[in-house]
């Protein structure tokens, strides 16, 4: 199960319609590829349709669609938006990671 905070769903559903999406019906697509400085990093983007390996979840009213390959690496993630002065973005606190880099987009385990 992947996790959505309050903060982040906002920034989700504002993101969303800025872009033609529409949180109730589209996905929020969550992955992870090689790269980074730590070796894996998160891949975050919207999505109209559901692919035959993905493994849905529904938090706080937001759709999430992960591809089961990387499912393995995000079990029990929790995804935030931090905004303010230091600006991050989205964030993704996963208990799996071993290591992340200093800005938090990439990680080991």
């Amino acid at each position: 199960m992947i996790k959505v905070s309050d903060t982040a769903k906002k920034k989700i559903i504002d993101l969303m319609k800025d872009d033609g999406f529409d949180a109730a019906i589209d996905y929020v697509r969550v992955g992870v590829k090689s790269g980074g400085c730590s070796g894996l990093s998160y891949d975050l983007k919207f999505d109209k349709s559901k692919g035959e390996d993905d493994k849905i979840f529904v938090d706080n009213e937001i759709t999430i669609a992960v591809e089961k390959k990387s499912f393995l690496y995000l079990a029990g993630t929790i995804l935030e938006f931090s905004g303010g002065l230091n600006g991050k973005g989205f964030v993704f606190n996963n208990p799996n990671a071993s290591r992340t880099c200093g800005c938090g987009e990439s990680f080991s385990l």
